[in-house]
């Protein structure tokens, strides 16, 4: 098979896991190995109503297919999916999805585990909480793990 083209959405309508596994999947023999991360919207013991999601248009999807290219030069993928929404999104709403295809599962793990820490610090999307009770929070500052996340995949 030639170069992988990462599949590649940012979008307000959730996504189906199942669904997306089978378009990246359906007519291959080649695939021996699938990894899905799923991040959910969580209430934080019921301190949270839900995340609201920003993006830079443009910015974010070209940003998410550089990640998404530095993936497929790295390890030998068959397909690579992300879709990341953004809005105002509930408690158990999805949020993101990284869905790796590979020969191997060692690849399809390490492509996802790598995608995920990219995105999540690299790509333009903010997060802003909604507290319990209606009122807008703070906006989500970036994290030390995250940071150190990144450093390690630079050894």
């Amino acid at each position: 098979m030639g170069a992988v083209q990462p599949h590649i959405r940012i979008q307000t309508a959730d996504f189906d896991v199942a669904a997306e596994i089978a378009r990246l999947t359906s007519g291959r023999s080649d695939i021996g190995a699938v990894v899905t991360f799923t991040g959910l919207c969580r209430d934080e013991a019921g301190r949270l109503s839900g995340l609201e999601l920003e993006h830079y248009p443009g910015m974010a999807e070209a940003e998410v297919l550089r990640i998404a290219g530095d993936v497929c030069g790295r390890w030998p993928l068959q397909g690579i999916t992300v879709i990341h929404r953004y809005g105002k999104l509930e408690p158990g709403d999805n949020i993101v999805l990284v869905a790796t295809a590979s020969t191997h599962r060692q690849a399809a793990f390490d492509a996802a585990c790598f995608m995920m820490d990219f995105l999540k610090s690299r790509a333009p999307f903010w997060k802003r909480e909604h507290v319990a009770g209606g009122a807008a929070g703070e906006w989500v500052a970036a994290r030390e793990a995250d940071e150190a996340a990144i450093a390690n995949w630079r050894k």
